[in-house]
């Protein structure tokens, strides 16, 4: 086999930076999406993680104090959606930012009338295009409820989502994929979740899917995970591609792990 100097700094960034087990078991076990892994598969995602820790700048803000324990939980959150990709889907930024709580997000953009607006908004998460991730902690800490709602899955779907530009529910796909039976099926789940969330319809799935075509598939990966059940009851055609996309079927663990 070739020697390969990418392949020998991995091996050397795994032997140097070894998790601690104790907490690495711990914070697995919180999250019903990793807890239901095979042991090959938590063996792989530990990898992973540790290769991302290693490559990714996390700062604090606002006061706030990043813990070893605190970068490991998002670490793995943001981590479960490449565990059968490539770490490579996130290596054109470099930087996570974490505030205590909400942030106010200041945007300015121009209209069709050419009229320049200026918003700021209290959010939970944000992911920038070719830029940092920024996340509230008491949001990430609220993870693992399996509600359906993870702002470090929803924010690096985006991140995923925007590896072919803005955000818009239309990431790159693998091959083998069918890029029309993608929309097809994107578009009638969306259309469909919109009429039921104007209707004041409950649904499992978190309403704010209903922002946009990006924010559907963002809020649809959370799902994907935490709530797979409720994606494949209501929207199996969504559901099948997710599996493709992500090549992981976490119905089935739930399944395996009942029985």
């Amino acid at each position: 086999m070739a020697w390969s100097l990418k392949q020998w700094r991995r091996n050397r960034t795994l032997a140097r930076n070894r998790l601690d087990d104790e907490l690495w078991n711990d914070t697995v076990e919180r999250f019903s999406f990793t807890r239901n892994l095979e042991h090959d598969e938590r063996e792989r995602l530990r990898e992973i993680v540790t290769l991302f820790l290693e490559d990714k700048d996390f700062s604090a803000a606002g006061g706030l104090e990043l813990t070893d324990e605190m970068r490991l939980d998002v670490a793995i959150q943001a981590c479960i959606l490449i565990l059968n990709l490539d770490l490579e889907s996130y290596a054109s930024w470099a930087e996570i930012i974490v505030y205590p709580d909400e942030f106010v997000a200041g945007h300015t953009w121009t209209d069709e009338f050419g009229v320049v607006h200026h918003d700021q908004d209290a959010r939970a998460g944000e992911a920038w295009l070719q830029g940092p991730v920024v996340l509230s902690w008491a949001d990430v800490a609220r993870s693992g409820e399996d509600d359906g709602v993870n702002v470090v899955i929803h924010e690096f779907a985006h991140k995923l989502d925007m590896l072919n530009g803005d955000a818009n529910g239309f990431p790159p796909l693998h091959k083998g994929m069918d890029r029309e039976i993608w929309r097809q099926a994107f578009e009638a789940a969306y259309t469909d979740f919109c009429t039921r969330v104007d209707a004041g319809e409950y649904t499992d799935i978190d309403p704010y899917a209903s922002e946009s075509p990006g924010e559907f598939f963002a809020v649809l990966s959370e799902a994907f995970f935490e709530i797979p059940d409720a994606v494949q009851t209501s929207y199996p055609a969504v559901y099948a591609q997710l599996r493709q996309f992500y090549r992981q079927d976490p119905l089935a663990r739930v399944d395996a792990r009942v029985h």
